[in-house]
């Protein structure tokens, strides 16, 4: 049995397929107790769905980014159907069509899908199921590997989550089109809350920016998630472009101070010719307790920085400076969260529109 950090051949290595050598540079973390062992660093879907969400990038680039990943030992992918209302499911798919199946473990969501407030989410068994079919379809594939909730805080209440969408995706893995189930969501405590109350099994738990160089709540939940033999997965390492010299979209929910923090701790990295967004980065990834990190990557310059950093760290100089952007300008911000912030704009458009 493989242990955590093994430098091993994982369960998912394909001989001729894989660059072996790289494969073996990859560290790789049993998720919970599902029984499945993922690279530290995973591949995030959402910024293939581009436009307004993430931006524009080249399709063929997103494309050959998803292979390369793979071929090098990166062996979690995660989508959504809200990820570009499809398109990320759709380029994964012509993505993984040459890939063998044994190479990789996917994750796919329901629950949360158009940009119209009024068709954004949906937690019933119908539309659950539908949308299950369709991202398999979109994916090619027979079966996505973990099937989870998107966003379970804009859910009306969490009894429709427990007593409707959980239970169908229960169906959904008896049918053999999921193995496992999961939750996803900003607040940490509704994770742990739904975790508590839920009668169907979950497997995995994935939040956000909740273990960053501004941010650790994570951190408080995790003997909890642990206990429960849950897989843990953390997302947006660098806050959504918070922590990056070019800051975040337009459409980034946290609070106008945060940002300005944010935005001088940048200016100050880029001043001294040093990428924020590599410090933050190498920070989440560094955080013990969660099997893998999502990171969200559209091109193979941005993959092969992101392993560059797993695989060799920060400078002598990065250090340096991770340590004075900290002390200047990041550990200053007290509280570093927009919770609440996305829900109650959320049901504003929705009362304001009825």
């Amino acid at each position: 049995m493989l242990r955590r950090g093994s430098m091993a051949l994982p369960p998912t290595f394909v001989p001729g397929f894989h660059d072996e050598e790289a494969v073996r540079k990859i560290k790789y973390n049993p998720l919970g107790n599902t029984g499945l062992l993922v690279s530290h660093l995973s591949f995030g879907g959402g910024p293939l769905g581009g436009r307004n969400t993430y931006g524009e990038f080249e399709e063929a680039q997103g494309i050959a980014a998803v292979q390369e990943a793979i071929k090098k030992g990166i062996n979690y992918i995660d989508t959504a159907p809200w990820y570009g209302q499809g398109r990320s499911e759709e380029l994964l798919g012509k993505a993984l069509k040459d890939i063998p199946r044994q190479a990789y473990y996917i994750g796919t969501k329901v629950a949360r899908y158009e940009t119209d407030p009024h068709k954004m989410f949906d937690f019933s068994a119908e539309k659950t199921l539908r949308s299950v079919d369709h991202s398999l379809k979109q994916l090619g594939l027979d079966y996505v590997d973990v099937i989870q909730v998107h966003d379970i805080e804009f859910a009306p209440n969490l009894d429709i989550v427990i007593n409707e969408t959980l239970p169908t995706l229960q169906s959904v893995v008896a049918a053999g089109k999921a193995h496992y189930i999961g939750v996803t969501g900003y607040p940490v405590s509704l994770l742990k809350q739904i975790l508590e109350r839920s009668n169907t099994k979950i497997d995995t738990v994935l939040t956000y920016t909740r273990d960053t160089l501004i941010d650790d709540t994570l951190k408080q939940y995790l003997p909890f998630f642990k206990e429960k033999g849950l897989g843990i997965i953390t997302a947006a390492g660098v806050a959504m472009g918070l922590l990056s010299n070019s800051g975040p979209m337009s459409w980034h929910p946290a609070p106008d101070n945060i940002k300005q923090v944010c935005a001088a701790a940048g200016k100050y990295c880029k001043e001294r010719g040093v990428e924020l967004g590599r410090l933050a980065m190498h920070y989440a990834i560094s955080q013990p307790g969660t099997d893998t990190h999502l990171v969200g990557m559209n091109s193979v310059e941005l993959l092969r920085s992101n392993i560059d950093i797993l695989r060799n760290g920060l400078s002598d100089q990065e250090k340096q400076i991770l340590q004075e952007v900290k002390t200047k300008y990041l550990d200053t911000i007290k509280p570093c969260h927009w919770e609440n912030i996305e829900v109650n704009e959320y049901k504003k458009k929705i009362e304001k529109s009825t």
